[in-house]
């Protein structure tokens, strides 16, 4: 908040106060903006050199140009922006999560020190205080967002042909929606924005915030450890692909990199199996904790976490417990430390984290599938609808009982 303190008024020369408000008054649409177009080119700067030692590495650049391999790095960049790729007539529609977490840190890192760089505009601390209009943030956040969108599309344009055929409408939806989600709350927070709005909230509000940050973070956790234990599980399917696949060092670092970038994927579609809905990895199939149904599959190493077709033994259904016992004992944690008396307003913070944990949560899932392949597996992915359903439920039930639970403990705490 220190960044929202009215400047003072500059003496002769400047002193060290009046510099520290420079750097936290620079000129705003040109901050917006570079900050935008900066983060863009970084990282797509980064995945033209990682294409380019790829490539290299690959077969020591005998075949094909370095150019060739700076358009596939660049249809990287841009596929885990939405836009999907056409390989050899086949439509990859599927989104590298584990890419776009990449660009959403790299993006909030920047966004924040933009923030930051233009604080001082706008009314100070204390007119902020007062309720006084503020158009700082959502202008910065425009700007933000106009410059990375402008290089994201450029660059689809650029190396995109009628033969890949990346996807403008999905850029740009990815572009602005990544703005959105990350750069705009990176610039209140850096801004200081974020702090002071969060104390104009009611307290009923934060607690709820604290809880649906608490059942994500735990569930997350939960579906990666869930995914690790099945592909440990039979560790040697995987060795064997592997061994099958005759891979050379550049094909390997590959297969690693691939591995790595879907792992969100992976831990999404961990999840749904662990909610009960599951999830298809093709048309035709089913994988669910009381059924499995399963046809060819593509030979990748992190499809060994799999399990073996018909029906599984009757206690893996028990997975099924996961969900809200973690989300009970995630309400319980941030309530330990957020005290309510009252009964109602217990539960009716329980129950609405719980809600709102499982809308984010669905519409996660909705977006970790797509076509991987040709023929069947063009439909491949978490049943989002049904995890929508069940994640409402498991989470709400269990906020719920928390909220009461804990209500309990601090009303029976109470001196005598």
């Amino acid at each position: 908040m220190s960044s929202l303190l009215p400047p003072r008024t500059p003496d002769r020369g400047l002193s060290a106060d009046d510099l520290h408000d420079l750097r936290h008054r620079r000129p705003l649409v040109a901050a917006a903006l570079l900050g935008g177009v900066g983060t863009a080119v970084a990282t797509l700067l980064v995945c033209l050199a990682i294409g380019i030692l790829g490539w290299f590495i690959s077969d020591m650049g005998a075949h094909g140009e370095p150019s060739d391999a700076m358009r596939v790095a660049a249809l990287g960049w841009l596929v885990g922006h939405g836009s999907g790729v056409v390989v050899s007539g086949v439509a990859i529609t599927a989104v590298p999560l584990g890419l776009t977490l990449v660009l959403a840190w790299a993006m909030w890192q920047v966004a924040v020190r933009v923030g930051d760089s233009v604080s001082l505009h706008g009314p100070d601390a204390n007119a902020l205080a007062d309720g006084e209009r503020d158009l700082t943030v959502p202008v910065v956040a425009g700007l933000f967002t106009f410059g990375y969108t402008l290089v994201a599309i450029i660059t689809a344009l650029v190396a995109g042909t009628p033969s890949t055929a990346p996807s403008l409408a999905g850029v740009f939806a990815w572009s602005v929606g990544l703005c959105a989600v990350v750069a705009l709350p990176a610039i209140a927070v850096g801004s200081g924005r974020a702090a002071l709005w969060f104390t104009l909230l009611p307290r009923a509000a934060v607690d709820v915030l604290v809880m649906v940050r608490s059942i994500l973070f735990w569930w997350l956790a939960v579906s990666t450890l869930v995914f690790f234990v099945a592909l440990f599980a039979d560790f040697t399917t995987s060795i064997n692909v592997v061994s099958q696949l005759h891979l050379d060092l550049g094909g390997i670092i590959l297969y690693s990199l691939l591995a790595v970038l879907v792992l969100p994927n992976a831990v999404l579609f961990s999840s749904a199996y662990a909610l009960g809905p599951g999830f298809s990895v093709g048309l035709g199939t089913t994988v669910t904790p009381t059924a499995v149904t399963l046809g060819p599959l593509p030979m990748f190493p992190m499809l060994a976490a799999l399990p073996d077709n018909g029906a599984p033994s009757a206690w893996v259904a028990a997975v099924m417990a996961l969900g809200p016992l973690t989300a009970f004992v995630a309400v319980c944690r941030v309530q330990r430390n957020r005290p309510t008396l009252r009964w109602s307003e217990g539960a009716l913070r329980g129950v609405s984290a719980g809600v709102v944990a499982g809308l984010i949560l669905a519409l996660a899932s909705s977006i970790a599938g797509g076509a991987v392949g040709p023929g069947r597996m063009v439909g491949i992915g978490p049943y989002a609808g049904q995890v929508l359903v069940n994640a409402i439920a498991f989470f709400g039930l269990a906020g719920l009982l928390a909220g009461l639970a804990m209500t309990w403990w601090h009303r029976r705490s109470l001196p005598a």
